[in-house]
């Protein structure tokens, strides 16, 4: 397996992929340290300060994460130094300091004929299939959630970028973790996939990632029956009404769709304009996304990097070059860089496409790159019906400053999560996760860790002089 620098097309690094045998074993290991080793047993208190020290090991190793993040990916290292590193750090101090409240357990008394207790246990072994466009964060994320819970944890990144989650194991080794806690593979998808889904060792699979993989996994894993947390792909709308500050809209828009290259399940690929503004936005926002510098990631002054191999980038060049034989009008971009400094990397242009219809596939697709749709609309609900017509309910985005408004389209929008004259802002309190063909299941906050919980009801019987109906009903 070659590790590529997108930014140069240099091998960084040569890893062996793992064989089946290997992967069988690893899974062995993890089961093994479920049911007879120390971490599922150890008290809160004590889970607590593991999962404190890897969040601090993080922060310890700050800069050099970043720089291995950005030399991975291609993305900004200004995006891997202030937001992917951090926002790692601060899941596992987040779920440190609130997962012994998530385990409270909850007693009901019913009508005093029984006492019902409800307890939450981990699942098992949970095994974390990590993306390659946030491959330290959304493994944090994970990471956080499932050891917080006392699972044992079989932990697979991208084979395009499995640089930080190596880095990440180095970490949670020297925080000291039992043998087996956490495991670290490095296989192709095919293989592991296989493996994975059809061992009833497994007890949950956590997968984040295009939706092609998405329905293998899920239709693999029905031989065994396991619990799944999907977070597949978006294709989603930022609805822009004419009465949002323009310059605000312009510039959250930029960001929404080509921060890291646009390479984003949230990407707000879709731009919906109120025909009253449309003229305006559309002007300002292909000027801006020309100024937009493209550049090798570890650059501070770079704002946009290289896609994160050559073949995502085919992959966008084939979606414009659809887009425009079904009629998209290409305003910018749609084309590699002339630029002969750039030449060795995998770059493309910011790319905006307008005269976009819901029929064509540009608007239907997910192109996971710097492409942006823009389309107009006139009254709310038309663009609730173009933001709610897509296979994808991942998130969308709502610009106003009627706040009413604001709140009666966020109601009829159908996505996981729906931001308001804002983009892209998580926050550990909330949960993340979308609906229809984006997935199931959530991350982050106490519904993201209960993903990671089995629910247990324990009943009593509380009958007068301990004789239950059941004692009656065959009367010997």
């Amino acid at each position: 397996m070659k590790v590529i620098n997108p930014s140069s097309g240099e091998i960084i690094r040569e890893f062996s992929l793992q064989t089946i045998e290997e992967i069988k074993a690893v899974i062995t290991q993890a089961r093994q340290a479920f049911d007879q080793g120390p971490w599922p047993r150890l008290s809160l208190a004590e889970r607590k300060q593991f999962i404190l020290k890897i969040g601090q090991g993080i922060l310890d190793k700050a800069a050099e994460l970043a720089e291995i993040e950005t030399l991975n990916t291609g993305k900004p290292i200004k995006e891997t130094t202030f937001m992917d590193i951090p926002s790692a750090a601060k899941a596992f101090e987040f779920m440190a300091n609130n997962f012994e409240k998530y385990l409270e357990k909850e007693t009901l008394d019913i009508e005093g004929q029984a006492q019902g207790r409800l307890v939450r246990e981990p699942l098992g072994v949970a095994v974390l299939i990590i993306p390659w466009n946030y491959p330290l964060l959304i493994a944090c994320w994970k990471l956080a959630s499932a050891l917080a819970a006392g699972n044992t944890v079989i932990l697979k990144p991208s084979s395009l970028t499995p640089l930080s989650a190596l880095e990440l194991s180095k970490i949670i080794k020297a925080a000291g973790l039992p043998e087996g806690a956490v495991n670290l593979v490095f296989s192709s998808g095919d293989v592991f996939g296989k493996a994975v889904c059809q061992d009833s060792r497994i007890d949950l699979i956590s997968f984040t990632g295009s939706n092609e993989v998405g329905r293998q996994i899920l239709e693999c894993s029905s031989q065994s029956v396991k619990k799944l947390i999907m977070e597949l792909g978006g294709k989603s709308a930022s609805i822009i009404f004419k009465d949002a500050d323009l310059d605000t809209a312009v510039n959250s828009a930029l960001t929404s769709i080509f921060l890291n290259q646009g390479q984003m399940c949230t990407a707000m690929s879709r731009i919906l304009v109120q025909d009253s503004i449309y003229d305006r936005f559309t002007k300002e926002f292909v000027s801006k996304a020309q100024r937009i510098k493209l550049g090798p990631g570890l650059d501070f002054e770079t704002q946009m990097g290289p896609l994160v191999s050559d073949g995502q980038r085919q992959k966008v060049i084939v979606a414009v070059e659809k887009a425009k034989s079904e009629g998209a009008k290409l305003l910018c971009g749609g084309k590699i860089p002339d630029n002969s400094q750039l030449k060795r990397g995998f770059f493309f242009e910011p790319t905006v496409l307008a005269q976009v219809t819901p029929q064509m596939s540009i608007f239907r697709e997910e192109a996971f790159g710097p492409i942006a749709v823009l389309s107009k609309f006139s009254t709310p609900e038309e663009a609730i019906a173009l933001a709610n017509d897509s296979d994808f309910g991942l998130a969308a985005s709502i610009w106003t400053k009627d706040q009413d408004l604001a709140r009666s389209t966020a109601a009829k929008i159908n996505a996981g999560t729906v931001w308001i004259n804002t983009y892209g802002m998580f926050y550990n309190q909330l949960p993340f996760g979308g609906f229809k063909q984006s997935g199931f299941g959530k991350e982050l906050g106490k519904e993201g860790f209960l993903e990671y919980t089995r629910l247990k009801n324990i009943i009593t019987d509380q009958s007068a002089e301990g004789k239950p109906l059941v004692n009656f009903w065959y009367g010997f």
